[in-house]
């Protein structure tokens, strides 16, 4: 059974919200992704098929989503030169890095966001078979996920007033 559609979870989640003083509530990720500015994970309710339902979003920045994507393609370009190349997510802790291959990765990541071979728009996936309510994944072309962001977001998806940007963004790293 999904909890998430259980009118006792919503009941607590809207109780829960009102006590915040707001329409959603904040879920603290063990990550700390959440601290960056550009990214939240947070709960509310909301409309499915005429039913209350919790929704559990996670909302990035469209900067995020792009130099996520860059990553993920410039890694794959690495693995394919380099066969002896470890992915970020695939290194244990500690291990040793290799420093020619860091500068090369970096090149290439420059490279993909020079030539704009990523480029994004903004998205709201729905997660009908979730763990827990209805899963969304949002990202939107913002500076910083804002609390005032994720306040007209849940009001206009809830209206269904939510207007995405169809343009094809591009961006390039901040030099350190």
């Amino acid at each position: 059974m999904n909890e998430g559609f259980d009118p006792e979870e919503i009941e607590a989640l809207k109780a829960e919200c009102q006590e915040e003083g707001q329409n959603y509530v904040l879920v603290e990720d063990e990550d700390g992704m959440g601290d960056s500015g550009e990214f939240a994970h947070f709960q509310f309710v909301g409309m499915h098929e005429g039913k209350e339902v919790i929704y559990d979003a996670v909302m990035g920045t469209l900067r995020l989503n792009h130099s996520s994507l860059v990553f993920e393609e410039a890694e794959t370009r690495m693995k394919k030169s380099y066969p002896n190349y470890i992915e970020f997510d695939r290194r244990k802790p500690n291990q040793k890095v290799d420093e020619d291959m860091e500068l090369i990765l970096e090149e290439i990541i420059e490279e993909l966001e020079e030539e704009e071979v990523i480029q994004v728009k903004e998205f709201v996936e729905i997660e009908n078979d979730f763990e827990y309510g209805i899963g969304l994944d949002i990202s939107l072309n913002v500076e910083e996920i804002t609390h005032e962001v994720i306040t007209k977001f849940i009001e206009e998806f809830n209206a269904g007033t939510l207007k995405l940007d169809p343009t094809l963004y591009s961006f390039r790293s901040e030099e350190e």
